[in-house]
Order: structure tokens, then sequence, then C-alpha cells
């Protein structure tokens, strides 16, 4: 009978399997803690996350996490008996009509299904993520104060303004927050109030709150402002007209801009000190695992790096962005010819000059996000009382299995 690998952190302990007696989670629910953590509406319009296979209603005791969900992965999962396989990069990226054994990637499917392993993907909703595939090869690498190197726009708000008694204000602010208004950031029920003086004559066919048909009211009022989702906007709008005691109530609604997001791809951000091109790329060979390609370095190798931008896994339709951030060099994967060689002739670190470049392999840049993930899965699920014992694959995916220096002369 095959022996379960363990899972080892970065602090050399090793998870144990499930205490005796202890809650399995559903799939449902370790789905639904993926969710939260990596939300999939996150995810780029092209990718394919979530669940490939599996019963929502079966255990899940054991997980395995790995980058790619290729043959070798499989049967590791198998071997261990995980009853999950959460990966990285989807296995049906393009659509298909089906699954057939006929293929590598219907035999992967039927592999799984036989056995009773389920399959999630995880992959640009965990790059945008916070934390995500970029915090974990940024933090990896040395670097602090991290912030996205392409921020997602926050979300769509609207700011609702109305006018009310001053005894009905409190009512009426706590009706609105009841509907979904008033939350920024952690805080809830967040609204500003002004007084003032509200003028109006009411017709003959009205029923006014204050004053008679006919007159002239002037009243003491209240300002409300109030924020609100503008998903929410209809849900929020018939809140105030039910506890507005108003018979027709002003209200402005006015769309807020956005402002940036914490999350997005990639991250900048800065070494405790400074060092040459050269030492910061030996500190990325030592912190990445083994690849056959190694660390590519285009730059003075004397040249001084501080802060950096990264980006897990492909990065080289960010150059823009990296020029922006004032960045002394950049870290990502599969790096090609022409965007590198256009990079390095275009200015906009500082003082003008163009970032220094380390290409890496592109899974070992994503490789390190998988023992964060499994500690937070771990962890959000034991909140709700349940218990998975997740393990990293040690499988090196990366496609390249050697690698022949040339032997021709070198040309400056």
């Amino acid at each position: 009978m095959a022996t379960r690998p363990r899972t080892v952190r970065p602090d050399g302990r090793a998870t144990s399997e499930p205490a005796a007696g202890s809650r399995a989670p559903s799939l449902a629910e370790v789905v639904a803690a993926l969710d939260a953590r990596y939300p999939p509406a996150s995810a780029q319009d092209w990718d394919a996350v979530g669940l490939v296979c599996g019963d929502p209603d079966r255990p899940v005791r054991r997980v395995l996490l790995a980058v790619d969900p290729v043959t070798e992965v499989v049967a590791e999962a198998l071997e261990g008996q995980a009853d999950l396989l959460l990966v990285h990069h989807p296995l049906l990226l393009r659509p298909v009509h089906g699954v057939a054994a006929t293929s590598a990637k219907g035999r992967a499917v039927h592999r799984l299904v036989t056995a009773g392993c389920a399959l999630h993907v995880v992959h640009t909703n965990a790059d945008a993520a916070r934390p995500g595939v970029s915090d974990a090869l940024a933090r990896v690498v040395g670097l602090d104060g991290l912030v996205p190197l392409s921020a997602e726009a926050g979300p769509q708000t609207d700011k609702v303004v109305t006018f009310v008694p001053p005894d009905a204000a409190e009512s009426l602010v706590d009706a609105l927050s009841a509907a979904g208004a008033g939350e920024v950031g952690e805080y809830r029920r967040c609204a500003f109030s002004s007084a003032g003086h509200g003028t109006f004559t009411a017709g003959d066919a009205t029923h006014p709150a204050v004053g008679r048909r006919g007159e002239r009211a002037d009243v003491a009022e209240v300002r409300v402002e109030m924020v609100a989702p503008r998903a929410a906007r209809e849900r929020v709008l018939a809140a105030l007209r039910s506890a507005h005691p108003y018979e027709e109530p002003a209200v402005d609604v006015l769309e807020l801009a956005s402002w940036s997001s914490p999350t997005g791809i990639g991250r900048v951000g800065s070494l405790s000190r400074p060092v040459s091109l050269e030492r910061f790329a030996e500190v990325v060979a030592a912190a990445l695992p083994s690849t056959v390609q190694g660390v590519r370095v285009a730059g003075d190798p004397a040249t001084t790096v501080e802060r950096v931008a990264v980006c897990g896994g492909s990065g080289d339709s960010l150059f823009d962005a990296v020029r922006a951030s004032g960045a002394d060099a950049y870290l990502t994967a599969d790096l090609r010819h022409h965007p590198a060689s256009e990079a390095l002739e275009t200015g906009g670190g500082p003082a003008g000059a163009p970032p220094a470049l380390l290409d890496v392999a592109h899974w070992a840049s994503e490789w390190p996000w998988l023992a964060g993930a499994a500690s937070r899965l771990e962890q959000d699920l034991a909140r709700d009382g349940a218990t998975v014992a997740c393990w990293i694959s040690t499988r090196r995916t990366d496609p390249w299995v050697f690698r022949v220096p040339s032997s021709g002369g070198l040309v400056r």
C-alpha cells in the first residue's frame, strides 16, 4: 500500500494525518473556502477556473497542491490517496466536447474520477488575490512593502443622498445599512449627516407627512449621505423609500469614481538594503526550486537593485506597468525576445533607466505560492471545525530536462 507523502513546511515541520474523530469537510465546503480566498469573478475572462471534476457531497481528508495537473502529478495524488488535487494551471483551458481517455487530458480526468479524487483549479484568481502567487514570489526573494504592479479597479460604488426629518434620521440609516449601504472597508453603518432647512408646498392630491396641503412648509431636515455598492442600488433605494417618512423623498444617486484595489496582477516591493543585480540574481536562484533554465539576466551586473517588480508566470505583457512603477529590476517568467529587447531600449526606471530583467522558469515562479495556499486552506477550514491534511507536490513539472551550453564565441 502506498504511503502518503507529508507536507514539508518552510519551517521544516510536516503536516500529520487528520486526528481520529475530526470532521472532514465536504468538497463543497472546501470549494467555498477556496472561492472566498480566490473569488472566481477575479479570474481573467479567458481563464477556466473552478471545479473540474468531483462530487461536492464527498468528504475531503487529504489535498495535494501542485502547479500543473500533468500525468505524474495525477499519479502522485492517487498514490497519496488524495481526495482533492488542487492545481494552479487549468487542465481544460480551451473548450472541449468530450474527455475520452484517448487523450492525455481525458486520461487524467478518467483516472481522477475512477479514484474518487476531485480536481480544482485556482489560476488567475490566485494571481490577483492578496496574498496570491506574486506575493509568494516577492516574499521568497526578500521584498517588503508590496503593492500591486497592475492593480484591479475597486468595486463600483454610489453615494446615496437624501433629506429626512431629524427624528427619522437614525432609523433611515439603519434601514439603508441593512440593505447594504454604509460599508467602507471593515467599517459598517458609515453615514454623514448635516442639519439644514427644507421648504415645499404640498399639492391637493398629496398626503404630506409634514405640513398641510396648499401651504408652504419650512421644516428642519437632516441631509444623510451613505455609500453603497452599485450592484445593490435597487435594493438600497427600495429600502430608502420604505423607511423614509416622506411621501416623495428627494434622493440623489452619485456614481463615484473607482479606487484602485489592493489586489491585481504582479507586485512591487523593496529589498531591505540595495544590492547589485548580480547578487540579487544569486538570491533569486537560491530562493526558487532548481530548474534547467536557472535565472537569465539582462542588465549590467553591477547596477544597484532596491525596488523590484515581480510577476509569477508569464509577465512580458506588463512592461508599461513595470516602467511606471520605477522598479530597478523585473522578475518574471517566459520573457520573449522582442518584448525583452524593446524593454531594455525603453527608459522608465530611476533616472529614466530601463529596469534590469530576470527571467526564471514559469513553474518555478509559481511554485512558492503552494505552501501558503495549503496553510491558509487548512486554517480557513479549521475555523469552521473541519480538518484536512495538505501536502505539496515536489515533482518538478517544468518541461525542460537538460541544457547544452553554447560552444560558440561570445559576441558583444
